[in-house]
């Protein structure tokens, strides 16, 4: 229980459903703010206290759980040496694979529960022979299937998601205030919860300095100076600092942040558009493909809040290091990757990135991308912007 609408909603209607349940929050920082600021912050003493409230009403026994020190290592010191290594990671998705759905479900299980059920807006399928699979929530606008796609067959099993069927966010706040919950107009939280001012690139400036350093052209070609490679992610536009207009007039977008050379690669907005996307840390929510080293026809969606696209996914050797395969269930030796083709090409996609795997509405799988390939090959970009 975060202190939030949904999962007290969520708890109410998981006891309804029959269910023995108990309330815990997690303390997921040592030092909490007290308040708030609107939708900024997570963890605070307030949260804690609003999930309370809630578990007060329905009737059920209330624990805080100290996570703190497993955040701290699996979630934050990851997204500052994501940053650092030059990717861009996604802070919820490694809270759902280690916090949510491994340290707090392994807790639970010791316990003696049976299930972690959260107030995410997704749904748990059973098909014919028993095999979990998650899909979207009824809510397209509120679904949270993508942050959830790190989750395995054995996680499915031990979760529930009470309002994926529900039609409406509203639907859930008219249903929080008829049961008397104060979080029923508690504005939702954004951004990253540890991150409460949104000022990611002072936040990260504190944690691993900033030197000044070169911004390239993708020839080479030094055409400015930046205060720090951390502060830059594939597709940001603003603080680059080129002596806007370039020669072709055209304003300049991150392409790639070296920080072994503390460089930023620079291009036109054109140079953005991927054609492949790949990574070796993939995993199936749920049951494999039986061949998934043969193409298959999918649907990609790389952000939380981005559409979905036509694509084709396929089990590939990899080069790099990755997960070794097991020939049973993937027909391909060696090191693999889970390689993804667009229909058409994606826009602004970085390392570190999560791309989630669609066949309709289930959740097939997912992936961090390790590598991309441009749709722009250097050699095919406008004269005026090489010359840039």
């Amino acid at each position: 229980m975060s202190g939030g609408v949904d999962s007290a909603v969520a708890a109410a209607r998981a006891v309804e459903a029959g269910h023995e349940v108990v309330g815990v929050h997690l303390a997921l920082s040592r030092m909490p703010g007290t308040l708030r600021t609107g939708s900024r912050g997570c963890c605070t003493i307030e949260d804690s206290m609003d999930a309370q409230r809630a578990a007060n009403i329905i009737g059920i026994p209330y624990y805080v759980w100290d996570f703190s020190e497993r955040f701290k290592l699996d979630v934050v010191d990851d997204f500052i040496a994501e940053y650092t290594a030059g990717r861009t990671p996604n802070p919820c998705m490694r809270c759902n694979e280690r916090i949510k759905f491994a340290a707090l479900l392994e807790k639970a299980l010791a316990l003696g529960f049976d299930a972690v059920a959260t107030g995410h807006y997704a749904t748990i399928v059973t098909d014919a022979n028993g095999n979990n699979e998650l899909h979207r929530a009824a809510a397209w606008a509120k679904d949270q299937s993508y942050v959830l796609g790190v989750l395995t067959a054995e996680q499915l099993a031990h979760s529930m998601f009470p309002l994926g069927a529900t039609p409406s966010k509203a639907e859930v706040r008219a249903e929080a205030a008829e049961r008397g919950f104060s979080v029923a107009n508690k504005p939702d939280s954004h951004d990253i919860c540890f991150i409460p001012d949104g000022d990611t690139r002072g936040w990260l400036a504190e944690r691993v300095g900033a030197e000044q350093g070169a911004v390239l052209d993708r020839n080479g070609e030094v055409i400015g100076k930046h205060e720090g490679a951390h502060a830059f992610t594939v597709g940001q536009r603003k603080g680059i600092s080129v002596g806007f207009p370039t020669n072709d007039g055209k304003p300049r977008f991150v392409l790639e942040v070296r920080p072994k050379t503390n460089e930023v690669i620079v291009g036109p907005r054109e140079a953005l558009d991927i054609a492949e996307i790949a990574g070796t840390k993939f995993t199936w929510a749920g049951l494999a493909p039986e061949h998934p080293e043969v193409a298959f026809d999918c649907e990609v969606q790389i952000r939380a809040h981005a559409d979905p696209v036509p694509a084709v996914a396929q089990v590939v050797p990899s080069t790099g290091s990755g997960q070794r395969s097991t020939t049973e269930t993937t027909g391909v030796e060696g090191t693999l990757e889970l390689k993804i083709t667009p229909t058409d090409p994606l826009n602004g996609v970085a390392p570190g990135q999560t791309a989630v795997v669609y066949v309709g509405t289930r959740v097939l799988g997912q992936c961090t991308i390790d590598r991309t390939v441009s749709a722009l090959p250097l050699d095919l970009q406008p004269v005026a912007a090489q010359t840039a």
